[in-house]
């Protein structure tokens, strides 16, 4: 059967299950997808629960905001040294064996933060969990390429990205109750740690390198996906894609760059708030634990809705026949507009509770931008996305560890978060010019 004819076949049985006798299609790429959308969850209320149980720690350990600074970026240093090795292992051993991995290194090294007894002990814990969360992302982004029809993947990209303001928003609720249950930040650590090695056991029964290899997937399912695939190789054929295994030849592509610098903008806003928001509501706003713990809900909680909602809207409007370029640069450009203002206007509000729902705003359209998490696939196919994906993790991570350590200089220097909010704008802009210069519409002839 033809590409095309494969194509309108399956549809056809989605459509009329009945039909012929044909076939109806599984699902099990969406079960498979919202089993990841729960991983990355974890992964954020674990990396992010040292943010909300930071004004105790601090007070612990006696944390001067420089000394809390490098704490905080202490994760993303090893995070984002990892991201391309990590990246080449999953292109080439494929992405279950990394993804489970790495569940059960980082729900270890979670555990062991709660064991430390100061500043040292704890930056070494935090380095732990760098370098074991680094797979998760960019195995992510391959399965995307392996698993989904290309009209899906904006929603296979944001249901997968979604976990970082759910995990966060979660987690800030999470943590700030297992504190209070347990009277303990530390035993909340070893808790959360517990509970993800028993991910990795999830991870490692039901995620599948290939669709046929999953016992859940009948033949119409994976058939289609296949005549995606199909769709795809021929396309980058005719463009001159290679399909080579490799990272340097495409540093020489604008598109590649635009991706790097889009996702370092990305992530310039999003850690900063991520690891100094719960920090900036106690100290600027007052805020006590509770407080901080459902405002943390509410802003990360916008931050999932507006994810889910962005892939939603990418993949309806690229079905109605619209163009990638015009798709993406609309979505994304309008959202970095909208992260400026927001961000511009936290600066100037003295009242926390608009300052909340300002917050709130910036996430909802920020997280637009986990329509990234299709890019590798785009950019380099199945072959590369795993490896491409890394590079764009690492660059995100480089904003990572710089942001919490400027934050800290910032904040010890000036004893106010206004700069610190102007630092998370500059950010802002390099995101909206790069999600402006990256063109969508085709593989790189790599």
């Amino acid at each position: 059967m033809s590409t095309e004819n494969t194509q309108l076949a399956t549809q056809d049985t989605e459509e009329n299950p009945a039909k012929d006798g044909v076939q109806r299609r599984t699902n099990v790429r969406w079960k498979l997808f919202l089993l990841l959308l729960v991983l990355v969850a974890v992964n954020y209320i674990d990396r992010g629960s040292i943010s909300v149980a930071l004004p105790i720690i601090q007070k612990e350990f006696n944390l001067a905001p420089e000394l809390v600074g490098l704490l905080l970026s202490a994760f993303f240093w090893t995070y984002a040294l990892m991201q391309i090795p990590v990246g080449w292992l999953i292109d080439k051993f494929g992405p279950r064996k990394v993804v489970t991995a790495s569940c059960v290194g980082w729900g270890a090294a979670t555990a062991a933060s709660g064991l430390a007894g100061g500043f040292l002990s704890m930056f070494i814990a935090r380095l732990g969990i760098g370098v074991t969360e680094a797979g998760v992302m960019p195995a992510g982004g391959k399965l995307n390429a392996i698993w989904m029809h290309k009209k899906e993947r904006g929603r296979g990209a944001t249901i997968l990205d979604a976990g970082a303001p759910l995990g966060a928003g979660l987690g800030g609720i999470i943590i700030t109750w297992l504190i209070a249950s347990t009277g303990s930040w530390r035993l909340s650590f070893i808790i959360a740690g517990g509970a993800t090695v028993l991910m990795g056991l999830a991870v490692w029964w039901y995620i599948r390198d290939n669709p046929r290899q999953h016992k859940g997937v009948n033949n119409a399912e994976a058939e289609y996906i296949e005549a995606s695939h199909a769709e795809e190789d021929a396309e980058a054929a005719r463009e001159g894609a290679q399909g080579k295994r490799a990272l340097l030849p495409y540093l020489k592509f604008r598109s590649f760059w635009a991706m790097c610098f889009g996702w370092l903008g990305f992530n310039g806003v999003f850690y900063g708030l991520l690891t100094w928001g719960p920090l900036y509501l106690a100290q600027a706003k007052g805020f006590d634990l509770k407080t901080i713990g459902w405002s943390t809900f509410v802003i990360f909680g916008a931050g999932f809705v507006g994810e889910i909602l962005g892939g939603a809207i990418a993949d309806k409007w690229r079905a109605a026949g619209a163009s990638a370029n015009k798709v993406m640069r609309t979505l994304l450009g309008a959202s970095s507009l909208v992260v400026v203002g927001g961000l511009v206007g936290v600066t100037v509000v003295p009242d926390p509770i608009t300052a909340v729902v300002l917050l709130s705003a910036v996430l909802f359209f920020l997280r637009w931008v986990g329509l990234f998490w299709s890019i590798p696939s785009i950019l380099g196919g199945r072959t590369n996305a795993g490896v491409l994906g890394g590079a764009m993790n690492f660059s995100g991570n480089i904003a990572g560890f710089v942001t919490p350590i400027v934050v800290g200089l910032i904040v010890g220097a000036t004893g106010s978060y206004t700069w610190a909010l102007l630092y998370f704008v500059g950010s802002a802009v390099i995101m909206g010019i790069s999600v402006l210069a990256l063109d969508y519409n085709k593989r790189l002839p790599v």
